[in-house]
């Protein structure tokens, strides 16, 4: 593999892994319309996905390699990948986009009457037209159209040495970021000003792109932490928050960091540290064994005394390819954690008057237990003169 990619052998590893889970499930091909699911088995990495006008798909037949069907401007960087069998047709187009191409390949790889198995479960999507997805269908009658038997969910919860690596290197950029966080975060300046100086100094210190910066900045804590930046000036006794999902290399770091301008009050310094206190009990129960919903638990016992199991949201996700993947860190998520799964810690205290407080941290699942991929936030708020 050329490029950012990882060695061919990795490639054929992740293909033989599905193509085991594919045969335990029934399916004789697996389609997969995604970015993230097509680079995790091609390499193939662009941000021309931005672009929703073409539509993109890969083949995995029951056994052989899979089949890249896409349209022409992606034939040069897909054959820098590890594949062979790379079908194009001229795109957009408006009367074919690729259907029967599509649908001639599932012909030629899938005896009739075979399973094609497509992601259907939480956190997929079909990344093609609903008139395309009838036309396919309508083009293949023998062919069965069923679930994905959830196999690309558990190949890609569970992360190589070399993924965890680039992980790794995207939360260390993302650690030098922060600590230059009072280069640009002073009275005066504009919420909206420090988000694009902040994406500045990521890509200063080795980010690829910033496909994620949210944040906020009050008095008294904030009211959400998905909200784009206004251009309201930071003023003296503010908390800032800022939470980044940056990539290196095609992976993500997600987590965030909140500073005080000036002293903070006795109030958000015990929150905050309660936050930290929740982290680290997540962090001691990350362990092969235990659940994403233990984990739930563990932080949800220090943050409400465990009063908030039935209104909770997640205290924290899945990371690699996409910013947030499976499992979700819920009192219903049952998934069992494994060595190799990466994480978010991700606690939230409730401060009163619509004001919350929130703390995220990268760990990754190692076989005695966990092992922090960002560098643990201390207990005191930090404050900026």
């Amino acid at each position: 593999m050329t490029g950012r990619g990882f060695p061919e052998a990795d490639y054929r590893s992740r293909t033989a892994r599905a193509q085991g889970a594919m045969q335990a499930a029934g399916l004789d091909a697996l389609l997969l319309t995604t970015a993230a699911d097509i680079q995790y088995l091609s390499g193939f990495l662009t941000r021309f996905w931005e672009s929703p006008t073409r539509p993109w798909y890969l083949v995995l037949p029951a056994s052989g390699l899979p089949v890249a069907v896409i349209p022409r401007i992606g034939a040069a960087l897909m054959r820098q990948s590890w594949l062979r069998d790379i079908r194009t047709w001229n795109a957009p187009d408006p009367e074919d986009d690729g259907v029967s191409l599509l649908a001639d390949t599932l012909a030629e790889l899938v005896p009739g009457g075979g399973a094609i198995g497509v992601p259907g479960g939480p956190e997929t999507r079909l990344h093609m037209p609903l008139r395309d997805w009838q036309r396919l269908r309508e083009r293949l009658p023998r062919h069965r159209f069923i679930g994905g038997g959830g196999v690309m969910r558990r190949l890609r919860m569970i992360k190589s040495a070399a993924e965890i690596a680039r992980i790794a290197a995207a939360c260390s950029v993302a650690d030098r970021t922060f600590a230059r966080l009072p280069e640009i975060a002073r009275p005066g300046a504009p919420l909206s000003d420090v988000f694009r100086r902040f994406q500045m100094l990521c890509l200063d210190e080795g980010a690829d792109w910033v496909p994620y910066l949210a944040g906020a900045a009050g008095p008294d804590g904030y009211a959400d932490v998905i909200s784009p930046a206004t251009e309201r000036p930071l003023a003296a006794g503010d908390v800032l928050m800022l939470d980044t999902g940056l990539v290196r290399e095609g992976y993500f770091c997600d987590f965030n960091r909140n500073v005080s301008l000036g002293p903070a009050g006795p109030a958000l310094r015990g929150a905050h540290a309660r936050l930290i206190e929740a982290t680290a009990a997540g962090f001691d129960r990350a362990r092969p064994g235990a659940t994403a919903a233990d984990l739930f638990t563990a932080m949800d016992r220090v943050l409400t005394g465990g009063r908030s199991i039935k209104q909770a949201g997640r205290l924290g996700h899945g990371l690699g390819l996409q910013l947030t993947e499976p499992p979700s860190l819920l009192p219903s998520d049952r998934t069992p954690l494994e060595p190799g799964m990466v994480l978010t810690l991700e606690p939230v205290i409730d401060l009163g008057a619509g004001r919350i407080l929130v703390h995220e941290e990268d760990i990754v699942i190692r076989e005695t237990g966990a092992e922090w991929l960002s560098s643990p936030y201390a207990a005191a708020m930090p404050e900026l003169a």
